[in-house]
């Protein structure tokens, strides 16, 4: 099966209560939609993927990214979907290495997602939408700042895309602006 973005939502709520897992899926997936536009790439399936990429980490924090495989394979999940969602763990969680473009998107971005909100929300504003490059990087580089974002990942990530690190956070910024209020980070400008 490839999920339609309802049925990739049914399944991520399925699996997931936590308002916080559901608003980073929601991240991800607005990201992930945002780079398959920019690459020429299916922007369903890359949202999909986006939103079920935690599907096993709230009931399997220990076996994150391999419960994936087994939840997806029960829910007839095409192969595809699987792989990508297990290769955004790889080298921390699981061995499945990213292949596909939309695979090292996802590995790349969703550790920089959470850099970004980290960002906003110590905003006056609140809000990714008055957000810049910037003041993305000034607390990229402070290790303590966010200090459970993976930078290496990030970076490693990039590498693997062939895209300057710069690039990545500007159009990573630029696909959660176009999810800003779904994501809560509309802010009050």
């Amino acid at each position: 099966m490839k999920p339609t973005r309802d049925e990739a939502y049914k399944l991520l709520c399925k699996y997931n209560d936590s308002p916080a897992l559901i608003i980073h899926a929601l991240t991800v997936e607005g990201v992930m939609r945002h780079f398959a536009r920019l690459l020429g790439e299916d922007e369903e399936k890359w949202g999909a993927v986006g939103l079920m990429h935690d599907i096993d980490y709230q009931m399997f924090p220990d076996q994150h990214c391999i419960k994936a495989r087994e939840i997806l394979t029960e829910h007839g999940v095409d192969d595809e979907y699987i792989h990508a969602i297990m290769s955004h763990g790889y080298g921390m969680c699981c061995d499945v290495k990213p292949e596909h473009v939309m695979e090292k998107v996802l590995f790349t971005i969703d550790e920089l997602t959470g850099l970004i909100t980290a960002c906003a929300i110590m905003r006056p504003s609140r809000s990714v939408l008055d957000l810049e490059l910037k003041s993305v990087m000034k607390k990229y580089k402070a290790h303590g700042f966010a200090a459970g974002v993976n930078r290496e990942v990030i970076e490693k990530g990039a590498a693997m895309l062939n895209m300057d690190l710069d690039y990545v956070i500007t159009e990573t910024i630029m696909g959660m602006r176009e999810v800003a209020e779904a994501i809560g980070l509309k802010g009050e400008l």
